[in-house]
């Protein structure tokens, strides 16, 4: 499903690549299994962004999901927090990858939302499935970001089309909206202040702790990446299916 390894691109950190194949990048949204609404919404967000200026995209990339935990592209994060659950569930996870025949750096964590669209993307008529196991997710990302006036959200309510499972997100919309936000001044200095600074290791990150979510380029250098942008022909699927 190359609509998945797009909005997977979509939903990275911004890169010039996504404007210099902007007719393939539309084209392949018009080709797409989305219905006609989402297509609509899709290239409404692909117009906005690459009509614009890449260092404010990335900006406001930055501001969105490197702030605070509500917007975090971890999916575990937000199913197990900081639990150990959330570490057998990624051993897990890279192994379905591996068993996909996709490689990741060992940096890289195979619960972020982008890396993991790459994979379901290989996956064929299992897709679906997938979307559908974190459908709660994406509804929840959808609203929170819809609240912040982004249309990013236009983006998880495509994926959650794709799941085909119906998510009631006005509901979700009214729980969000109690929420304190925590990506403010104020709320990210008392992260700071609450956790402790540890030298030892940890089940997740080995000892390491993790700077970043998003990959930074050389970490995706080793996969197969579906989204091909040799030239402005519509994108193929390069990576191995999965049993």
């Amino acid at each position: 499903m190359q609509i998945l390894s797009l909005i997977a691109r979509l939903l990275d950190y911004p890169q010039p690549e996504l404007m210099e194949h902007r007719d393939a990048v539309e084209t392949l949204i018009r080709e797409s299994e989305l219905t006609q609404e989402h297509q609509q919404a899709l290239l409404c967000f692909v117009q906005h962004r690459l009509d614009g200026d890449l260092l404010d995209w990335q900006s406001e990339y930055d501001g969105l999901f490197e702030r605070g935990r509500a917007l975090s592209l971890l999916i575990y994060e937000h199913i197990h927090g900081e639990s150990r659950d959330r570490g057998q569930a990624m051993v897990e996870l890279q192994r379905q990858y591996q068993a996909a025949g996709l490689a990741i750096n060992a940096h890289e964590l195979p619960d972020y939302l982008p890396l993991f669209l790459e994979f379901v993307a290989t996956q064929g008529d299992n897709a679906s499935g997938w979307l559908s196991d974190i459908a709660p997710v994406l509804g929840v990302l959808a609203v929170r970001l819809k609240k912040r006036e982004s249309d990013y959200h236009l983006l998880l309510e495509a994926l959650l089309s794709l799941a085909e499972v119906e998510l009631d997100l006005q509901e979700l919309a009214a729980q969000v909206e109690k929420e304190k936000p925590d990506h403010t001044p104020k709320e990210l200095d008392k992260v700071w202040e609450e956790e402790a600074v540890t030298f030892g290791g940890d089940a997740v990150n080995g000892g390491c702790p993790v700077n970043q979510n998003k990959p930074s380029e050389t970490q995706r250098r080793d996969q197969d990446v579906p989204v091909n942008w040799m030239d402005a022909a519509p994108v193929s699927t390069q990576a191995a299916r999965g049993a």
